[in-house]
């Protein structure tokens, strides 16, 4: 869960409501004097001790008078990135606010609530600064990205208006809501929201609280509030671990994330994104209290009752988990994942008719949803309802094409049918897509194998062994064909690896005894076919009478 929507409503959220907001503020406000605004006059953040930090480390450091956040946040990018070179960056902050005084002291407006328009005028009309369509990019956090390609979602561009506000001296301050964030103008008498991703508009509290579910008042919430610099940059921190949770990096995006809850305890968003990273990295307990405490602070978030589900089916902790989604749904009807996840879990307790209806009502919500469609042949799979299932995975990849997974699907279905042929093509499709899916790539290997295709068969379990070396029963499919086209040599090699990696392998004894007999190794062939009987196999009576003859 990042800080990432979109914006508000731009009929809210006009600049020219802005202009008209602030020109009522000039019938009631004694003017105070312009005050000289000079090039040659330092930055209001000229000598913060935060300047001269060099690492993340040092600026944890700091107290909150000394951090500066544009030098905090081009450290984080230069770590995200080698090649940025933050003072560039930060120059050009400079220079953008050198541009902004100069501005204000031609228009004869003093450096407070009156400069904000000038600012929006600068990076919204001249540079052209906006917001993105889509919060799919973790470059677009940073501020090096934001300033070289002008746009950002609200984090990012938030984080520039405050850097920018922190060289002029303006009492500007992050504030964050569930899933949102923006700037707010507050000097004790005057105050007023500033939103980021629609061209520096306003609107007022109640609109925030209400669109984005804030929680209740309680003297723990961080939301709504005013924050200090340290505290946007734990928000910061927060989406930072999302961006290296995105690229894979799962390291990374726990320390970032135990730093944003360091900083931020009674951050939802925080709490639940490292319990995220904790479940990826089967620390089950842990992520359990990382929910729990997101639910502490925000009790009506419907995403960390889903998360702490998961978490509890992770567990097997059934009931626990049935009741997590449940809630919820109660709390978003529109929660399409809780569906999903629910359903998911009472497919593998064999609740296929409540898994049904519950995939059936999400579709009712949001009818093009290709993995709720998937979701759906999964369970009629799990059923052994092959025809059903199919038409539930077609219709998913004529919304998704790309779903690999329903491709693989739908070969087994086809597997299932006796449909070889357009098992095949399922198969290769999905390899397709993820060349690297190890299930699709043996179960093609023992579909051609199955049409007698045995060099085929070999080329696809091969390519499986590179990706999966420790498969033994891969090594003993691979056996099986190079057996069937008379290679006993290389036969025996791979049936010898599959009983090193599983010796409880009842098939591969038996596929050894094979492989002896034909070599005429009688007393090897009759020890592994009596392991194989040991084990449960059903051997061939015949083939047991032959050796034991020979021996």
């Amino acid at each position: 869960m990042a800080f990432s929507d979109y914006g508000l409503s731009l009929d809210l959220l006009k600049k020219e409501s802005m202009n008209r907001f602030l020109s009522l503020i000039f019938c009631f406000v004694f003017l105070t004097a312009a005050v000289s605004l000079g090039r040659d006059e330092p930055l209001a953040n000229e000598n913060t001790n935060g300047l001269y930090v060099k690492s993340i480390e040092q600026v944890l450091r700091l107290g909150e008078e000394d951090l500066d956040l544009a030098t905090a946040v081009l450290i984080i990018c230069e770590e995200w990135n080698v090649d940025v070179q933050g003072l560039k960056y930060r120059a050009q902050l400079d220079d953008m606010a050198l541009d902004i005084r100069s501005r204000l002291k031609e228009q004869k407006i003093p450096a407070d609530y009156r400069a904000i328009p000038v600012i929006n005028k600068l990076l919204f009309d001249e540079l052209g600064f906006k917001s993105v369509k889509q919060a799919n990019n973790p470059d677009d956090l940073f501020l090096h990205s934001v300033l070289d390609n002008k746009q950002g979602y609200c984090l990012s561009l938030s984080v520039l208006y405050l850097s920018l506000s922190e060289r002029l001296g303006l009492p500007l301050y992050g504030v964050v809501v569930p899933g949102h964030f923006f700037v707010r103008y507050d000097d004790g008498r005057i105050r007023f929201n500033i939103e980021t991703t629609s061209n520096g508009g306003n609107a007022p509290d109640e609109h925030y609280i209400t669109k984005f579910n804030v929680p209740e008042d309680s003297s723990e919430n961080i939301y709504m509030t005013n924050l200090g610099k340290r505290q946007t940059l734990g928000c910061f921190f927060n989406n930072l671990g999302n961006s290296y949770s995105d690229i894979g990096d799962t390291e990374q995006a726990q320390l970032a994330l135990e730093r944003a809850v360091q900083i931020n305890p009674f951050l939802t968003e925080s709490r639940t994104n490292l319990g995220n990273v904790y479940l990826k990295q089967k620390k089950t307990e842990d992520a359990i209290y990382q929910y729990r405490m997101a639910l502490k602070n925000n009790p009506k978030d419907a995403i960390s009752h889903n998360n702490l589900a998961n978490a509890y089916a992770e567990q097997g902790w059934v009931n626990d988990a049935i009741s997590e989604y449940s809630t919820a749904i109660d709390l978003d009807p529109n929660f399409i994942d809780s569906y999903q996840n629910l359903a998911i879990l009472c497919c593998k307790e064999e609740l296929f008719n409540q898994a049904i209806t519950l995939l059936d009502q999400a579709l009712r919500k949001q009818p093009e949803n290709a993995k709720t469609y998937a979701n759906l042949g999964d369970v009629y799979c799990r059923m052994e309802d092959y025809e059903n299932a199919i038409p539930q995975y077609k219709k998913a990849l004529n919304i998704k094409s790309d779903m690999a997974q329903a491709h693989y699907s739908l070969g087994i279905c086809y597997n299932k049918l006796g449909s070889s042929e357009k098992e095949i093509e399922a198969f290769e499709k999905a390899l397709n897509i993820e060349p690297d899916m190890v299930a699709a790539r043996v179960n093609l290997g023992n579909a051609y194998f199955a049409k007698q295709k045995y060099d085929l068969a070999i080329t696809h379990y091969k390519k499986a062994l590179y990706l999966s070396p420790n498969d033994g029963t891969t090594h003993c499919n691979l056996a099986a064909a190079y057996f069937n086209k008379d290679d006993y040599k290389l036969a025996l090699t791979e049936y010898s690896t599959a009983v090193e990696i599983d010796p409880q392998m009842a098939i591969a004894h038996n596929g050894l005894a094979l492989v002896y007999y034909k070599m005429e190794k009688y007393q090897s062939a009759w020890k592994h076919i009596q392991l194989a009987e040991q084990l449960g196999y059903e051997i061939d009576k015949k083939l047991l009478a032959a050796i034991e003859d020979k021996v």
